[in-house]
């Protein structure tokens, strides 16, 4: 269902990109995507703004943390409480890093951080529910947290989030789990093991639907970004690993028709 009108509690519905230098992304991601940024002119906003895609939203950009916080793709998951979310992060050995805060009368975000670093969003809708356009290029169509400690991660999600999970096929000998809410997929995990870098810290992962992960690929690197990951076959599709010119990391995928 690419387009969608809303989002069910459990459900990432949101991405967007904490950057330390806004021109630079959105030189990048309208030149790799073709996508189009507008900035809300509220003078308390921030900064921030939105990417859309034939006229849908897609993904948010707006300045990073701090001054010492590097760019980074974030991943924000539905939920009708916020409050009760942030309760359960603790309880369950997280960190609360923002909010809750309420964002004018378009919803209310929060960040955290699960036990082991990685930095997650939760966002409680208010006239804005999420991205308008999922799972066909150039919109994001999933997200993976990428971790060290797999049996730590399995008993975090699922308190906080009521999550279940089961193993699905990944990567050629890597273990690959997919959360579930109310029984269907809604995001992955993967354990950072040999084919990632010793300094990878866990993480959640943003993949962008492409037309051809090849030529993605290729773009990028000519527009100043890295490949960490040459495009290689997945059960989904093929994918690479990209960080733009600042370093915030993302996937681009070429799903397979029955993905």
């Amino acid at each position: 269902m690419p387009t969608r009108t809303g989002y069910k509690p459990g459900v990432p519905c949101w991405v967007d990109l904490s950057s330390t230098d806004l021109g630079t992304s959105v030189a990048f991601y309208e030149g790799l995507f073709g996508w189009r940024a507008e900035f809300d002119p509220h003078p308390d906003s921030g900064g921030y703004g939105r990417f859309r895609q034939g006229g849908k939203l897609v993904a948010g950009i707006g300045p990073t943390f701090g001054e010492d916080v590097p760019s980074a793709w974030n991943t924000y998951i539905a939920t009708g409480d916020a409050e009760s979310v942030a309760e359960r992060v603790k309880e369950a050995g997280g960190r609360v890093a923002v909010g809750p805060v309420q964002v004018f009368d378009e919803g209310t975000m929060a960040v955290f951080q699960d036990p082991a670093g990685a930095t997650f969003m939760v966002w409680q809708p208010g006239r804005h529910y999420g991205a308008q356009l999922v799972d066909e290029p150039v919109a994001y169509c999933w997200n993976e947290l990428d971790c060290r400690d797999v049996v730590e991660a399995k008993a975090f999600y699922p308190a906080v989030f009521g999550w279940g999970s089961r193993s699905a096929t990944g990567a050629t000998g890597v273990e690959y789990t997919e959360w579930l809410a109310d029984g269907r997929p809604v995001a992955g995990m993967t354990a950072i093991g040999d084919r990632f870098p010793a300094e990878v810290q866990a993480r959640w992962l943003v993949f962008f639907a492409v037309s051809d992960c090849d030529v993605v690929a290729a773009l990028a690197e000519d527009r100043g970004g890295r490949i960490l990951q040459r495009p290689e076959d997945l059960p989904a599709g093929r994918y690479a690993i990209i960080a733009d010119p600042l370093g915030a990391v993302f996937a681009a995928i070429t799903l397979k028709p029955t993905h």
